[in-house]
């Protein structure tokens, strides 16, 4: 048995220093140790040894065992270092390397983070909530009346639940008030979803950031100084802002936006780009019913909303006119962002 594990180590070694690649290699790693290998069938046959021999005759296998591993780990190390050189040859090492670009954020992250960096600094916290909504959420809790053009198909993604894809943020600040006791000032950003025909101006999944502060005696000024101090942050302290009268369910008295875009060899032109106003009783009075308490009383609290694009922003900001190249990935547009 001696005999014979010496002459198979002997041959095996042997075998394995002739190997000239790969595929031969793993022929003799299976011939030597694999299920029927020389060496594996002499260790099978250590069940005949005599009891006084077995251990030297052990030790004597797993010398040859580990003599082999050892020769396969280096002959296998060795023929990759050629193959290594061969794919080398005819490398011209002194070339340049070719460049690598940095990547950068998307425009849309660039612009969400600074807009939340600065109401950030005013005190507004960050608030989460689904994007598949109920109607209290998406529309009752906001005093959407049942015939408001959102709440048809036409303009809403419904599931056959009688779920939906939230139309706003807006969802966000309820679902907050459901759970938080005033005072509270949040500010929710993420996706909306809506049935607009994909044009230059519009798409079906847009990106929102909607606030909320509610809190005794909260005041339009209040609301008014909030989202000018925020606008000349993002645009520049010479901004011109305006606020037009408008009509919105949830807010009483309610306004758009405006701010002024100056563009090189252009006229000045005043861009829409939020809405606000303070929030209407009867938002109060929906979210009281439906935490059965009085916390926000409205005859005690009195708070304004706001909600914005960051898509439009992103757009008045590096002078975008084509909505569609947000979403595109196109590299050449959005290197010029790195």
């Amino acid at each position: 048995m001696k005999d014979q594990i010496t002459a198979t180590q002997t041959e095996a070694l042997a075998r394995i220093g002739e190997v000239e690649d790969a595929r031969s290699l793993e022929d003799a790693r299976v011939a030597i140790l694999g299920k029927q290998g020389s060496l594996t069938q002499l260790s099978a046959g250590m069940r005949d040894v005599p009891k006084e021999e077995k251990a030297e005759v052990g030790q004597l296998l797993n010398a040859a065992r580990q003599a082999i591993t050892s020769a396969l780990e280096e002959k296998k190390a060795g023929l990759q270092a050629i193959a290594d050189a061969k794919a080398l040859e005819g490398i011209d090492l002194t070339l340049p390397p070719r460049p690598l670009h940095g990547g950068s954020l998307h425009p849309l992250t660039l612009i969400r983070d600074e807009a939340i960096q600065i109401l950030r600094r005013m005190g507004f916290a960050l608030a989460e909530g689904p994007e598949i909504e109920d109607e209290f959420h998406c529309f009752d809790a906001l005093n959407t009346p049942e015939d408001h053009p959102a709440r048809n198909e036409k303009d809403t993604f419904y599931f056959d639940s009688g779920k939906l894809l939230r139309t706003h943020t807006s969802s966000v600040q309820v679902r907050t008030m459901e759970t938080e006791k005033p005072p509270v000032r949040i500010i929710a950003p993420g996706s909306a979803y809506r049935r607009d025909e994909i044009d230059a101006t519009h798409l079906s999944v847009f990106n929102q950031l909607e606030g909320l502060y509610v809190d005794t005696d909260v005041s339009l000024g209040d609301l008014k100084g909030t989202l000018e101090y925020f606008f000349h942050e993002l645009f520049g302290p010479e901004t011109d802002v305006r606020f037009r009268p408008h009509f919105f369910p949830f807010t009483e008295p309610s306004f758009e936006i405006d701010v002024k875009l100056h563009v090189k060899g252009q006229a000045p032109k005043w861009i829409e780009v939020a809405g606000c106003g303070m929030v209407d009783p009867a938002v109060f009075e929906s979210i009281d019913g439906n935490r059965k308490d009085d916390a926000f009383d409205p005859a005690a609290v009195t708070g304004f909303a706001f909600g914005m694009g960051l898509d439009r922003l992103a757009m008045i900001r590096w002078g975008i006119k084509d909505i569609r190249l947000l979403i595109e990935n196109d590299v050449r547009f959005l290197k010029q962002f790195a």
